[in-house]
């Protein structure tokens, strides 16, 4: 089925339970669609005007129809409560401690995606629109100590590969949806909201960043790149970014 629907690869941890649930609704709705065609074909038949050439005014008293209606609602009841809360829930409570994962600001801004990552004091610097200028788009603040050793990337998401990532979605314009397809990953990035979203890569390569949110003119070429590597090649991304900001 999940071939059939041309799902895209399953790149995170949680992939294969979103699929689960994209499967189990799609045959929900396949069943839907073919119950209520042959119920909808039959009654054209079975109640067309040259088989029943008087009205009969008082209908069909059977109530099949109303279990059938309350049947699907039990299903979608069941997919909602069994499936699809756990799912959101474990996305929302169950986020992993800090200290071991890896940890990114995603700054949407029209029409690209910044990336900050603390530098190897663990910390962010600060962000002050004042300071926003054409070779400073989100206004980091290199003075603050903090801030100092932030790497810093434009349309290029490094994540390392089986280990959680925390990502803290914020936009400084309209609102934008950050989305991976092959990560089963999607979130708002709203204006003065910070919202964490986590999830883990367990796929090398290369996969792409969209905005699914109308969010302007340019919205079309709102993609950025994602390179999930290997624990070596990220570590080397971050000494080598670290090595170039000391070298400025």
């Amino acid at each position: 089925m999940q071939e059939f629907l041309g799902l895209p690869l399953q790149a995170s941890s949680h992939a294969a339970e979103i699929d689960r649930i994209i499967v189990i609704v799609h045959w929900l709705m396949l069943v839907l669609f073919v119950g209520w065609g042959s119920f909808f074909t039959y009654t054209l038949v079975r109640f067309r005007q040259s088989a029943n050439p008087k009205a009969d005014y008082h209908g069909v008293k059977s109530h099949v129809s109303s279990y059938l209606e309350v049947a699907v609602g039990v299903i979608e009841a069941v997919i909602l409560v069994a499936f699809a809360l756990p799912a959101w829930a474990t996305r929302v409570n169950d986020v992993p401690p800090e200290s071991g994962a890896t940890v990114v600001h995603v700054i949407a801004k029209q029409f690209a995606w910044h990336s900050v990552y603390p530098g190897p004091d663990g910390r962010f610097g600060r962000r002050d629109g004042s300071l926003v200028t054409p070779t400073n788009e989100i206004g980091l603040d290199r003075e603050d100590p903090n801030g100092a050793d932030d790497i810093y990337t434009i349309n290029q998401l490094n994540l390392p590969v089986d280990t959680p990532v925390i990502a803290y979605l914020t936009s400084m314009d309209v609102i934008h949806s950050f989305a991976i397809a092959e990560m089963r990953v999607k979130q708002d990035a709203i204006p003065g909201m910070e919202i964490p979203i986590w999830w883990e890569p367990t796929v090398t390569g290369a996969f792409e960043i969209n905005c699914s949110q109308l969010c302007g003119l340019g919205h079309y070429r709102m993609r950025g790149a994602v390179s999930v590597l290997t624990q070596a090649d990220f570590r080397s991304f971050l000494a080598e970014e670290g090595a170039r900001l000391t070298a400025d």
